[in-house]
């Protein structure tokens, strides 16, 4: 996957039309690159945002930044069919490691998530990992689960 490198099939989406977070819950700021198995999108690291703190953004935070470069995968797909994004839910991480403690303010980062699995019932499983200057900086597994109908699976789930 090289950024840049993407033919008509495969158009670079502007972010905020293949993800659903709006303002300060939109954590990611350009998609790079994707197809049908990857993902890779860019975070410029805000230093007055809804997690920054002194030292940078918490590097737990990168859980986030994964899971959304995963919607932004899933948004792409969708729209390539002619459809809109979807609301997805975050069901959790294996083996999260980061080799900082927080991402300092200012920091571009490249977040890639690759498919593993996806079942038909809307479970999926990425490998994912965050790099700062080409250098490997955080790493996990993402657990996610895009429902057919997000409304109807949260007023069932409030029942």
């Amino acid at each position: 996957m090289h950024a840049g490198n993407v033919d008509a099939a495969r158009p670079l989406y502007d972010i905020e039309r293949v993800i659903p977070h709006r303002g300060t819950l939109r954590l990611i700021d350009r998609l790079l690159d994707w197809d049908e198995d990857r993902v890779a999108v860019e975070v410029r690291v805000p230093a007055d945002g809804p997690f920054s703190e002194e030292a940078g953004v918490p590097a737990w935070v990168g859980v986030e930044y994964m899971a959304q470069a995963i919607a932004a995968w899933a948004g792409c797909r969708a729209r390539q069919a002619g459809g809109e994004p979807k609301i997805g839910f975050l069901l959790g991480t294996r083996r999260y490691q980061s080799a900082w403690p927080h991402f300092p303010a200012g920091t571009l980062l490249r977040v890639e998530a690759i498919r593993e699995l996806l079942g038909d019932n809307g479970l999926g499983m990425f490998a994912c990992r965050i790099l700062a200057g080409g250098d490997e900086i955080a790493s996990a597994n993402v657990s996610v689960f895009e429902p057919p109908d997000p409304m109807a699976y949260l007023e069932n789930e409030q029942a």
